[in-house]
């Protein structure tokens, strides 16, 4: 079993510079405690993102890491040209010797796509252009395509990845034809959904993956995100959570209030609510091991990814997260592994 972090980069009441080189000094500790991968969230004209240039960050994670693998979940495809989406790729790849995992996506938010222009009606045949001439270009030493969208005629390729033939890519699925897709094209996943539904897409992830005479043990990742908050007891983790959490959930809604829409995947408005339903976990360390086994059973993941900054949740608060879930969670659940 693996653990990685999940981080939208959503609002909190510290300056921005600041808030920046906080949110890194996380991230370095994340890097000492031995997770696998830092996974970074990209949103646009709303408080839940404050990194909607996933890039310009990461840049500064593959300087102040060593060992950690970290990237885009995700890039939002629609929104940027292929060609340098290729460049900035390869340059942080290169950049942090070859760290770099790389999710692509047609973007959460219809209403993202919009406010850049773009309609939201056209985002899978752009994001299916775009990946396909990404492709080519970290594998190929020169990009021609001819799509609806995007055509290039021999473009040469100087620039490449470090890691052959290309970093390992990401996906978030919310529906079983998304995980099928991932089996089939060897992508790792992550859901953030209940207990379930994820079910429903590790199943049908092994069998598209079985279906075409793949080992198992050559299986990609599959992932399991949750907010997380670890504490002495399970009243201070659960006290620190309640406090956090409304400044996300406002966070998240912005938009969709603004523009009075729904999103497409809800949350609920209270930090209890979350934790019923399966997609918050806090408590101590052994009440978060048990329910994080118990989650990692029922659903079949093997990848576990913990979401341990959100809203008003000072440094020293998620650091002492991380800290407790590094030094007993992930031996415990490591051993069980291993045991098993």
């Amino acid at each position: 079993m693996e653990f990685g972090v999940f981080d939208h980069l959503d609002r909190s009441p510290l300056p921005l510079a600041d808030y920046y080189e906080a949110r890194l000094a996380v991230v370095e500790a994340i890097d000492r405690a031995g997770f696998y991968a830092y996974h970074l969230a990209e949103h646009h004209s709303t408080p839940i993102g404050m990194a909607p240039s996933p890039s310009v960050f990461l840049s500064a994670v593959a300087q102040r890491t060593k060992s950690l693998r970290f990237g885009p979940m995700i890039y939002a495809l629609p929104l940027y040209h292929p060609l340098r989406m290729i460049e900035e790729i390869c340059m942080l790849d290169q950049m942090s010797g070859g760290r770099l995992d790389v999710g692509f996506g047609r973007g959460a938010s219809p209403i993202e796509l919009q406010l850049y222009g773009q309609g939201p009606d056209k985002a899978r045949e752009i994001y299916d252009e775009a990946l396909a001439v990404v492709l080519k270009g970290l594998t190929e030493k020169s990009v021609s395509f001819k799509g609806k969208h995007f055509s290039y005629d021999s473009v040469p390729m100087e620039i490449a990845p470090a890691q052959r033939p290309h970093p390992p890519f990401w996906y978030g699925v919310h529906a079983t034809d998304s995980a099928a897709r991932c089996a089939r094209d060897s992508i790792n996943a992550v859901s953030l959904d209940g207990v379930r539904d994820t079910r429903s897409f590790v199943e049908t992830y092994n069998a598209t993956w079985a279906s075409l005479g793949r080992q198992a043990d050559a299986r990609p990742k599959f992932g399991l995100g949750r907010f997380i908050v670890v504490a002495d007891t399970d009243a201070e983790a659960l006290r620190l959570g309640e406090r956090a959490y409304p400044m996300w959930y406002d966070s998240f809604y912005f938009l969709f209030r603004r523009f009075g829409r729904m999103p497409k995947h809800p949350r609920p408005a209270k930090f209890s609510e979350i934790i019923a339903d399966g997609r918050a976990i806090a408590g101590s360390p052994k009440t978060v091991t048990e329910v994080v086994r118990a989650q990692m059973t029922e659903t079949g993941c093997d990848y576990f990814v913990g979401q341990f900054s959100f809203g008003d949740l000072t440094q020293d608060e998620m650091l002492r997260s991380i800290g407790l879930f590094a030094k007993h969670v992930m031996p415990a659940l490591r051993g069980r592994a291993r045991a098993g």
